[in-house]
């Protein structure tokens, strides 16, 4: 069914739908939460890096399969199904913050986070029209990223404000998104959405994957894993670099993961304007020049001060990244949105892969080696480049 191009969503369906996208990045904790766990427990980098891994590892086993569930029960029971999997996510570390604890919570959050990503993307596109989807998905990052910056700081405060009788410390985060996430539910499920039903039979898991050897799919794919590398590669590595480098303590150096969400969600905001003028291929160039001048500063130049002007460029220049890998995906197979979200979704394998190869690297030769796998991303984001459509 073709959308109307003048069709403008109701307010009534879009804010649910976009509280749906803060409770998304609620997967974005785990970065400074990995940090805090590594200083309870006395991990290695390679160890506490297990915990975004493991997050992300989930995404290579449940997206496809979420892809086809979507088209038996719907786009909507599915994000609902997944809001109940984040909630019981966040409910287990209230009961203690042990290693195997944290496991189980960060493989749930991993699961709901994945049954999410899968869905609600393609369920904003069923209330928005097709020229409108990119800044429509960049609004929904930004949404999500407020979510994504709040985590350090109420963190932070709950480690060192927060009212001692409370116990929490630092996971005071948890119910804090938890009731967030219930609100989300109870919204969603009231909220009356029309979805159209896709033609044929539902595609089995081997059709799905097969839409792999489409080259511009494939391209894309490897990019959503590149680009969720160099997020969950800066999430958890900036803190780190300023305490190698700098030498401050560890609630100090979580603003710079604050300070990259902060400016990743300023780039969602105003790119859900600039793309609706500026042609998808010449943004994400720019947005990709940045991530190249910034890897290049941390590999070359020490500071405090260069260390956050590089993240903030990290931030701002991967911030519309997805929307964009992600909506040129859909426009490309428009008549398989489920089994093209379920592959682009399955690509946030990357968030496993990354953090994995850069917590040896960090290990080995310090976080300069951490930043050198990054660069590896951004660069083959920069090769991608070529391959967007020159019109949206």
């Amino acid at each position: 069914m073709k959308q109307n191009p003048t069709h403008h969503p109701s307010l009534a369906k879009l804010i649910p739908v976009m509280l749906c996208f803060f409770a998304m990045g609620f997967v974005d904790l785990v970065g400074i939460a990995s940090n805090y766990v590594k200083a309870d427990l006395g991990l290695t980098d390679a160890e506490a890096n297990l915990f975004p891994s493991l997050v992300f590892f989930w995404f290579l086993i449940f997206s496809v399969p979420t892809g086809m569930l979507m088209s038996r029960v719907g786009r909507k029971r599915t994000v609902l199904l997944s809001l109940v999997v984040t909630l019981a996510s966040l409910l287990l570390p209230l009961f203690g913050d042990g290693y195997w604890l944290m496991l189980v919570a960060f493989s749930l959050l991993g699961i709901g986070n994945t049954l999410m990503q899968t869905s609600l993307n393609p369920l904003l596109a069923t209330i928005v029209s097709g020229e409108r989807l990119a800044s429509s998905l960049t609004f929904g990052q930004f949404v999500k990223a407020i979510a994504s910056f709040s985590a350090p700081y109420i963190a932070a405060w709950g480690a060192t404000q927060a009212i001692p009788s409370l116990g929490m410390g630092w996971r005071v985060l948890f119910p804090v998104y938890m009731t967030i996430a219930v609100v989300a539910i109870f919204w969603l499920n009231a909220t009356p959405i029309e979805e159209e039903k896709e033609e044929g039979k539902p595609s089995t898991y081997g059709q799905c994957l097969a839409l792999l050897g489409r080259p511009f799919i494939l391209l894309s794919f490897v990019g959503i894993i590149c680009h969720v590398g160099i997020d969950v590669g800066t999430n958890t590595t900036a803190p780190k670099l300023l305490m190698e480098r700098v030498g401050m303590g560890l609630d100090e150096a979580a603003f710079a993961t604050s300070l990259y969400f902060i400016f990743r969600t300023a780039g969602c905001f105003l790119g859900s304007f600039i793309l609706r003028r500026m042609s998808a291929r010449l943004f994400f160039l720019i947005s990709v020049a940045m991530m190249v001048a910034a890897v290049g500063g941390l590999l070359t130049m020490d500071g405090k001060m260069v260390i956050y002007a590089c993240i903030a460029l990290i931030g701002f220049g991967n911030s519309n990244v997805f929307s964009i890998i992600f909506s040129q995906a859909l426009l490309h197979l428009p008549e398989k949105k489920n089994e093209v979200s379920g592959l682009m979704i399955m690509g946030l394998f990357g968030g496993t892969l990354f953090p994995l190869a850069m917590g040896v690297a960090s290990d080995a030769v310090g976080q300069g080696g951490a930043v050198a796998v990054m660069a590896v991303g951004v660069l083959y984001l920069l090769g991608y480049t070529f391959r967007i459509r020159k019109q949206q």
